[in-house]
């Protein structure tokens, strides 16, 4: 079985709003996009699932700053969340996951794993 990377669109910088993130679907699932355009790189993307919750509720925390890193905390129980790494800022143990984010012109594309059978022949 191999991995493979699959850029797919999924907004376009029309619907960003500045330091705050926007939810999308990919083919991994719900993903939370944020655009904190102080920063370089401006684009952040990690799952949309809060991992204490269940709840798809990340784009809609409040993103800052800790110590340098950006962060979202979640709207529910108000964990950190790495927008670099998903590391959870409060729990070691819990990690989102996180996706490469790029804008191609006015489209912005996330980097979506997809696996599949190897067809090459033996």
């Amino acid at each position: 079985m191999k991995t493979t990377s699959n850029w797919q669109i999924v907004c376009t910088v029309d619907d960003l709003v500045p330091e705050s993130g926007i939810a999308v679907w990919t083919e991994d699932g719900p993903v939370a996009v944020f655009y904190l355009p102080h920063r370089l790189p401006a684009l952040f993307a990690i799952s949309h699932t809060d991992p204490f919750s269940g709840a798809n509720v990340l784009a809609r925390g409040i993103t800052g700053d800790i110590r340098g890193e950006p962060v979202v905390a979640s709207p529910l129980y108000k964990q950190h969340f790495s927008l670099v790494t998903g590391q959870c800022l409060e729990d070691e143990s819990v990690q989102v996951k996180t996706y490469p984010v790029l804008l191609d012109g006015d489209k912005i594309r996330l980097g979506v794993q997809k696996s599949g059978k190897d067809t090459k022949a033996a």
